[in-house]
């Protein structure tokens, strides 16, 4: 059974996809949760609170969801190219069916979407969770990025760390270009990727 937070925010999420974020009301989330208003406001402070904690959960999904590919890559003992590349799949389905993810990957935010600027006006009786910060892109990218590396650091231990962290860099760099301009196909996409990460690590920079 979901806690209350997570029942917040899956109704957040309901009403982000049904409408535009500035039309969402946090009286109707707090209904669809089954909970009060007030305890709503309890949990995030504030209608800019819930949308930084809603892009968190989302992100961290995501990002999970990256780690997840590249261990059922190694749990099938692909190559690096190929792992990049499961970890690319998944990326491109992502950002297609999660705007908050694609928005949080490319910085491109669409008038739907919430501003995830930081409150200016805290309320007094709410303080605020590390988590709730949503990330940037370029803080996004970067954890991409090492938790990519780390997973081939682990499956291929004969590779130079260094080389395999450029190699991440840009396989993330070229996935993250398919996301904004895709490719015929995802299968393209994920061919390219894990041929320049095959490229890469075979003849060094």
């Amino acid at each position: 059974m979901p806690t209350v937070r997570e029942a917040l925010l899956d109704a957040a999420l309901s009403a982000l996809d049904a409408q535009p974020w500035v039309a969402v009301r946090m009286v109707d989330v707090a209904v669809a949760a089954g909970v009060s208003r007030q305890t709503l406001y309890n949990e995030f402070g504030s209608k800019e609170g819930l949308a930084r904690a809603l892009a968190r959960r989302e992100t961290d999904d995501f990002l999970a969801g990256v780690e997840r590919a590249l261990a059922a890559a190694e749990h099938r003992g692909d190559d690096a190219g190929d792992s990049f590349a499961a970890a690319t799949a998944w990326t491109l389905h992502t950002a297609r069916h999660n705007a908050l993810v694609r928005a949080a990957l490319t910085g491109c935010r669409s008038d739907r979407l919430p501003d995830l600027a930081p409150d200016p006006a805290p309320r007094a009786y709410y303080r605020p969770r590390i988590e709730e910060s949503a990330p940037s892109p370029r803080a996004l990218v970067a954890e991409f990025r090492t938790r990519a590396a780390g997973a081939f650091e682990h499956t291929h231990p004969k590779l130079d760390p260094a080389d395999v962290g450029r190699a991440c860099e840009a396989a993330v760099r070229l996935t993250l270009s398919y996301v904004i301009a895709p490719a015929a196909s995802d299968n393209d996409a994920c061919q390219q990727v894990a041929r320049l990460v095959r490229g890469l690590l075979a003849h060094g920079f």
